[in-house]
């Protein structure tokens, strides 16, 4: 199953990352199903950024927040977004240990483009994660 995400989202993702380099960037991806119809952007509150990234939990709860509100049923969290500025473009064996939540999409941004996963046991990589066709 593809995870929609509009190009307007990509190229704003690949900017916010542009933007953070040589830090990570990160945040949230909302929206509806497999469908991304906002991304919200947090601030890295990890102590070493060039490297690892940590979502600021204002936003978190904040998204948390807004899932209760029926009025807003098409901007529940359905995934996480950070940025590798060495360039890997795929999940890292941190970013494993990380992903407790299953059925997430984590999209990767790196080298100016995006790769997308989701969450599930037994993933094709590091047992966590699997790839995600990105539709625009």
């Amino acid at each position: 199953m593809p995870l929609f995400l509009s190009s307007h989202h990509i190229g704003h993702l690949i900017d916010y990352a542009n933007n953070a380099h040589p830090h990570e960037c990160c945040g949230l991806l909302l929206g509806s199903g497999d469908i991304v119809t906002d991304v919200l952007l947090t601030q890295n509150i990890s102590p070493t950024p060039a490297t690892h990234f940590e979502i600021d939990p204002a936003g978190l709860f904040a998204a948390q927040r807004a899932q209760r509100d029926e009025a807003t049923c098409d901007r529940k969290l359905i995934g996480y977004f950070h940025s590798h500025p060495n360039g890997r473009a795929e999940p890292s064996a941190q970013d494993a240990e990380c992903a407790a939540e299953l059925g997430k999409y984590w999209v990767i941004i790196a080298n100016n483009g995006v790769t997308a996963w989701r969450t599930e046991h037994g993933g094709a990589l590091l047992g966590r994660f699997a790839p995600v066709n990105v539709n625009s």
